[in-house]
């Protein structure tokens, strides 16, 4: 069984100690790839070289919705020369975050406008991240982004109208440990069955988002974990857990544009 991880942050700062022990325990547990998602020109500056050191680890660029107003012409033009590594497969995290609004809503719209753009310049799906928007990001989404340019809605946790607008629009659903969570992941379970074979991928949002039961022990979230998410999705879905495993690892290999000849399998 081969699992991806197709969404960590296991450059911040907490793995500094154990990075490689980390990376040993998702291999132990089947977890042979992983996505370091980028969330600040800062971080993609330690991601890049980190994954060009790493085998299996692949990273994007991007500047997330909270740290919109820390973003310029500038930043998006030192990512774009960072996205030319072998190893940048996506532009992201992006989108929008009318949550907890730390940064104003038109400075994020601004740069999320932008990074789609980036993200189509440079041939690279978008990883987006969306929360509380009330329909804004589709809107959004809908005007700027163009037929064939994919993506994935990361930790998604909307709608069902909105999941299915956004499998219309040709976007993956990334599905995380809340799917495990007893309250929090009710909806969540009842829509998983819904997205098709071909549109689903696994991720941990590590260090955030712990499944159960891990989170009852374990503070931080890490890429072995991931394979409790595929396990609960597997069950919610009624499929077999390898065969949605190898299902989930040819989607995530086909939207990051990872060859099997990246790979080491063993």
């Amino acid at each position: 069984m081969r699992i991806f991880d197709s969404h960590c942050h296991i450059d911040d700062k907490s793995y500094d100690d154990d990075f490689q022990e980390t990376l040993d325990r998702a291999k132990d547990n089947r977890v042979i790839a992983c996505m370091i998602v980028g969330i600040t020109l800062k971080t993609c500056r330690k991601a890049v070289p980190l994954c060009e050191a790493s085998a299996n680890c692949f990273t994007s660029v991007g500047v997330h919705p909270h740290d919109a107003k820390s973003c310029s012409e500038k930043v998006l033009e030192e990512l774009r020369e960072l996205a030319k590594s072998p190893k940048v497969k996506a532009w992201g995290e992006t989108g929008l975050d009318f949550n907890r609004m730390f940064s104003p809503q038109d400075v994020q719209e601004k740069w999320f406008i932008r990074q789609i753009q980036m993200a189509r310049e440079t041939g690279l799906p978008l990883i987006i991240h969306e929360r509380d928007t009330n329909g804004r990001l589709l809107e959004i989404l809908r005007a700027e982004v163009q037929p064939g340019q994919g993506g994935v809605v990361h930790c998604f946790s909307g709608t069902r109208e909105e999941m299915h607008a956004y499998l219309d629009m040709g976007f993956h659903i990334g599905i995380t440990g809340v799917i495990t969570h007893k309250a929090r992941g009710e909806e969540l379970r009842a829509m998983a069955p819904e997205i098709p074979d071909d549109r689903i991928l696994v991720e941990t949002d590590a260090p955030y988002l712990t499944p159960s039961p891990e989170r009852n022990k374990f503070r931080r979230n890490e890429p072995a974990f991931v394979r409790r998410v595929l396990e609960k999705t597997a069950e919610v879905r009624s499929q077999d857990v390898e065969s949605l495993a190898d299902l989930v690892f040819n989607n995530t290999c086909r939207l990051y544009g990872i060859s099997p000849d990246e790979l080491e399998l063993s």
